[in-house]
């Protein structure tokens, strides 16, 4: 007994140890990468407790507060709302904190870049406290994460148009043949993948027999999206075929993904002998696109510094200090007066909306989960939730080039 309390005090101090030297390595420039492992952290804990933790949940008296017990997979929902709902008060939180601040001299640069030891201990205690609230509260989440999801989508197409069009304006920039030809291979790629892949929609989900007039129609859709964006791209003013391809391709992908997501019994679904296959397989394809998403656009928050701090701002420590500084520490002085990088409460809040999302994602949107067992992703709202996200993305990428025809005097 006395031998076995020994090893498991010593596991538990190597733990603490590993830990805090884990923490300790994080420093300036890894500390966004840190965010983005603690918001993966939290997809796979979601995804854990949402395979494990109904049998326990059931037995938690302010949470099984029902006359007669509901089904298992709507503590399944509740799991994964409540860890969601620790995530995105945590991320919340220093959004808010970090509103205004312009300069590395900021006392809250330090905490948004340290203390992450401290942040982890916050960030569980969060999660965990999460399961200590009514569910009233709960079924308020769920209900405003709908709305956080579609902006946190509207987010993600910006973030698209703007790499695809940096991507367009990079190799175009580099002014030599091989990077055009280059150019019209990957578009002419995209384009013959996009209508290869629009065939195969039609035969998945527009099976001969049955009447599917819907799935024709957000088919056909798409396809003319495709076909205007060729004839954007073909536009000698502002056309470039590179985006137009690649928008062609990522349209086309939410119409398959909005089409898969329809319930498994309904008679258009070409899929459905393949049900939980398929859904596992979005599953994790839509996990990894948040996560890469996230990073992204966390990476590209506020990068500009202009709005940040203004050329008229007066900068900290520019005034001649009353004594002489050795090199060391002005140079200390001047990296602590420079201005900060990016917008740190942006960042956060794209962590916020993505906490949102991904609860969303993980449970059918909170709707069908129920009548779909082990399905997730799947059901009406995430098929409409696709399709209108293909639409705004369309309408987006038009009016990007559009805009500067019709609004020459403004900057876009």
């Amino acid at each position: 007994m006395w031998a076995a309390s020994c090893l498991a005090s010593c596991c538990a101090a190597c733990a603490c140890d590993a830990c805090r030297t884990v923490v300790s390595g994080i420093s300036r420039r890894s500390a966004r990468i840190a965010y983005c492992g603690l918001f993966a952290l939290s997809l796979i804990v979601s995804w854990m407790l949402r395979e494990v933790a109904a049998p326990l949940m059931e037995k938690i008296p302010w949470i099984n507060t029902f006359h007669h017990t509901p089904s298992r997979e709507w503590f399944e929902t509740d799991a994964v709302l409540r860890v969601s709902l620790g995530n995105f008060l945590f991320f919340t939180i220093f959004a808010v904190m970090m509103v205004g601040v312009k300069t590395q001299r900021d006392p809250r640069d330090g905490l948004h870049h340290g203390g992450w030891m401290m942040k982890i201990i916050c960030w569980c205690l969060l999660v965990i406290f999460m399961f200590f609230l009514p569910n009233e509260i709960i079924n308020f989440y769920e209900t405003i994460s709908k709305f956080g999801s579609g902006l946190f989508l509207l987010v993600q197409v910006v973030l698209l148009l703007d790499f695809v069009h940096r991507w367009n304006d990079t190799w175009v920039g580099y002014d030599e043949r091989f990077w055009f030809i280059a150019l019209f291979v990957v578009s002419l790629f995209c384009y013959l993948a996009s209508f290869v892949f629009s065939g195969l929609l039609f035969h998945w989900f527009t099976p001969s027999g049955h009447d599917c007039g819907l799935n024709t129609f957000f088919i056909v859709m798409t396809l003319i999206s495709v076909f205007v964006f060729a004839i954007v791209a073909l536009h000698p003013v502002n056309g470039s075929i590179l985006p137009a391809s690649v928008l062609s391709v990522y349209c086309t992908y939410l119409c398959y993904s909005a089409l898969s997501s329809e319930p498994r019994d309904y008679e258009c679904n070409g899929l459905h002998k393949h049900s939980k296959a398929v859904s596992t397989g979005t599953l994790t394809l839509g996990l990894c696109t948040t996560v890469l998403s996230v990073v992204y656009s966390a990476v590209r928050a506020g990068s500009s510094t202009t709005l940040l701090s203004p050329p008229g701002s007066p900068r900290a420590g520019s005034e001649k200090p009353l004594l002489p500084l050795d090199k060391a520490a002005e140079h200390e002085e001047k990296e602590k007066s420079k201005p900060v990088s990016y917008s740190y409460s942006f960042f956060h809040l794209i962590f916020s909306l993505a906490s949102m999302y991904s609860a969303m994602l993980l449970t059918g949107w909170s709707t069908s989960v129920g009548a779909s067992g082990k399905l997730v992703d799947v059901g009406w709202p995430s098929v409409w939730v696709r399709i209108i996200t293909g639409w705004v993305t369309a309408a987006l990428y038009i009016w990007s080039l559009i805009a500067p025809i019709m609004f020459p005097e403004r900057e876009f």
